[in-house]
């Protein structure tokens, strides 16, 4: 066995680890954390949306807290400004220079908590940091450490003091992962871990510890780039995204960014599973969490009941699948 192949499997061991771990303080919801692990293997970005009350807050500071990286949570408020974000140039009146202080996006793991309560203008301040893992500041770019991921949650039900996404930020997200209320068995486990004890404020008590770190990521990463991918599956890929743009309840379908999102992801996902090659059913089980969010539907196709993941799931019945 070669030390790459090695390498590679103690890395799965431990990302599977990681997902065990999450549970420790997350009852249910494993596809959002297999999302958030996915998402790791891809250094993309997170957009978490539920109601309040989910749990969507602790699964990041759970995640966070199973791994060995830096992390920091950003509240994003009205009254935020870009540079609580990305730091700014401050005067040191005890040297009498200027200097770059640092803003919490210099960090690996970003926790941008409601991400829709502040103004576009800060809401764009991380475009650059999500897209070109840098920051700009008085004409000088600064580079973000790797890895970095920004995980940013929304409530999709209230719409007073918030501030939606634009297009071009949505599309920044490689997955858009959705949480829905419990099932009565996971609330009853839930209820059942408060009864005995469990803290959501204090994650260590509850025996989370840090089971995977930037190495095995390093190591994950390079084998996950190693997945074999067929000319049917890229097809496929192709085939899917084109569909959207061509159905008449959509304003704006999958552009060519979103398909090589689910391309990566799908990658990510075979790997996951112990595969070096990925399949058409890959692709479709990534189909939704990749491009729900990259869809514009018609206002009036809204008010008719049509939704994104409505669209996806039409596509997918309707585009061949490869065999």
């Amino acid at each position: 066995m070669t030390s790459g192949t090695e390498n590679a499997t103690g890395a799965r061991d431990a990302l599977i680890a990681l997902r065990a771990e999450v549970g420790k303080a997350v009852v249910g919801n494993e596809a959002a954390v297999t999302g958030l692990i996915l998402a790791l293997l891809c250094r993309g970005h997170v957009l978490l949306e539920g109601v309040p009350g989910v749990a969507k807050t602790l699964l990041v500071r759970a995640l966070a807290a199973a791994l060995d990286l830096e992390t920091t949570r950003v509240q994003f408020t009205p009254d935020l400004m870009p540079g609580d974000v990305t730091g700014s140039i401050v005067y040191d009146a005890h040297s009498g220079e200027f200097s770059f202080r640092e803003g919490p996006v210099f960090t690996n793991l970003l926790l941008a908590d409601e991400i829709n309560r502040t103004p576009p203008k800060t809401q764009s301040s991380l475009l650059e940091a999500m897209e070109e893992r840098q920051v700009s500041i008085d004409g000088k770019s600064r580079p973000l450490p790797d890895p970095f991921i920004v995980i940013a949650t929304q409530n999709p039900v209230e719409y007073e003091g918030t501030y939606p996404l634009p297009e071009a930020q949505l599309d920044r997200f490689l997955l858009k992962l959705t949480m829905p209320a419990p099932s009565r068995e996971d609330e009853i486990g839930i209820l059942w871990r408060h009864a005995q004890g469990f803290d959501p404020r204090n994650l260590a008590a509850a025996g989370l510890r840090a089971v995977a770190g930037a190495p095995e990521l390093a190591a994950a990463r390079e084998a996950v780039a190693r997945v074999t991918i067929g000319p049917e599956v890229i097809g496929y890929v192709v085939d899917l995204c084109r569909a959207t743009r061509q159905l008449p309840s959509v304003r704006i379908g999958v552009s060519p960014r979103g398909a090589t999102a689910l391309l990566a992801v799908t990658r990510a996902w075979a790997w996951l599973a112990g595969r070096d090659y990925a399949t058409p059913d890959d692709v479709k089980a990534l189909a939704r969490p990749a491009l729900r969010h990259r869809l514009d539907v018609r206002p009036e196709a809204e008010l008719e009941g049509v939704t994104a993941d409505g669209v996806l799931d039409r596509v997918l019945a309707s585009v061949p699948v490869p065999r």
